[in-house]
């Protein structure tokens, strides 16, 4: 018997769980600024113009806490009006629905899903039911969807695998420019990082003028284990949770984080996968074990007009030729830079707005943000 279930629409980055949202904090609220540059207005990968993050939440008793993260390059209809895009995978125990297409012809023809490991191939049915009945699409034959995940067994009940094209629907309708929910909505209602509960996070960074003026925008999804540090500070083992603190008791880290980063830089393929790459090293500055159980992808695109991909003016019958513009490898470095802050401080992001989550009487806690704060102030890392 399938169960009923509630969908949350989640709209910006204000309470969706109840009131515990409105004691949580983003890392900058707390002092925590990694790295150099500075985020973008909303610290968010929509600070990348044109593109959208719709999230639904599903929620029935204390029982199912999953949902769907939309994440869209832009506005319109990307099979059509394509963008390039990369993978990079630093641990591929994990499902990552279409990577293989991306890998091959370097671009994105669909929105990229965030959802639960057994959720994968519902949302990826969904997905390609919406676009299809979109305008323009009678005539395709094929598509490829993207859909990422992470299991979030430990707090849904993941078997019964409650995604539904609606589910789906809501997600991409309700995309916007603006503020995007933290924690524990969309695909991270029912993840755990750290040992605390993980979720939904998000941030940017804007290179000086001097550096191409350039925004790089990352979203994440976690739920992955290790041995927590925040700027560098050991705050997994002064709150005594981290992976392998006792032969017998202690957990083994395992887990997964989806990385999704977007930049209005004019790259194609090769360097966005090249800075794909580089995301890894902010999830590695965040204490992340990498272990065998751990699924850990990230997929870069480019929104930038002079490399996008239209499918308009293409002929069957006749080669065509595309013309771009591209940024010089050299150029390329403080990209690089950029992924690496937004990577570590959307992961922040996701562990600090998160509130907890019961399920079946199992209560995993949200991370203790006092106590965090006297951590950052012992090693003094923390900005007043």
């Amino acid at each position: 018997m399938r169960l009923s279930h509630l969908v949350l629409i989640v709209f910006a980055a204000t309470p969706a769980l109840g009131s515990a949202q409105t004691t949580r904090a983003r890392a900058r609220d707390l002092g925590v600024a990694p790295g150099i540059f500075a985020p973008g207005p909303l610290n968010a990968i929509t600070d990348v113009t044109g593109v959208k993050v719709g999230q639904t939440t599903i929620a029935a008793g204390d029982s199912i806490h999953t949902g769907i993260t939309a994440i869209l390059p832009h506005g319109g209809n990307l099979f059509f009006d394509r963008v390039p895009a990369a993978v990079h995978v630093g641990n591929a125990f994990g499902k990552l629905v279409g990577s293989t297409q991306v890998d091959e012809l370097g671009e994105l023809e669909t929105p990229i899903l965030l959802t639960c490991t057994l959720c994968v191939w519902r949302a990826a049915d969904g997905l390609v039911a919406e676009l299809l009945d979109m305008p323009g699409m009678e005539r395709v034959r094929s598509i490829n969807p993207v859909v990422g995940e992470t299991n979030d067994g430990g707090l849904n009940d993941i078997r019964s695998r409650p995604v539904t094209r609606a589910d789906v629907h809501a997600a991409l309708a309700n995309a916007s420019t603006g503020a995007v929910a933290e924690g524990s909505v969309g695909a991270g209602a029912g993840t755990v990082a750290f040992e605390w509960k993980g979720g939904i996070g998000t941030s940017s960074r804007v290179l000086p003028k001097s550096l191409g003026g350039f925004t790089v925008g990352v979203l994440v999804q976690t739920n992955f284990g290790g041995v927590l540090q925040v700027l560098g500070a050991p705050v997994g083992k002064e709150l005594g949770r981290y992976a392998y603190r006792t032969a017998v008791e202690g957990t083994r880290g395992d887990g997964s984080c989806m990385i999704v980063v977007a930049t209005d830089a004019p790259i194609s393929e090769r360097n966005l996968k090249r800075l794909a790459a580089r995301a890894m090293m902010g999830l590695a500055r965040t204490g992340s074990s990498f272990s065998n159980g751990s699924g850990d992808f990230a997929i870069a695109f480019s929104t930038s007009p002079q490399v996008r991909r239209s499918l308009a003016n293409t002929s069957p019958n006749a080669a065509s030729l595309r013309q771009s513009t591209e940024l010089q490898n050299d150029d390329a470095s403080p990209l690089f830079e950029a992924v690496i802050e937004a990577t570590e401080e959307a992961i922040y992001n996701s562990l600090f707005m998160a509130t907890p989550v019961t399920y079946r009487g199992r209560t995993i806690d949200a991370i203790p943000l006092d106590k965090v704060r006297t951590i950052l102030d012992k090693y003094h890392v923390r900005e007043r």
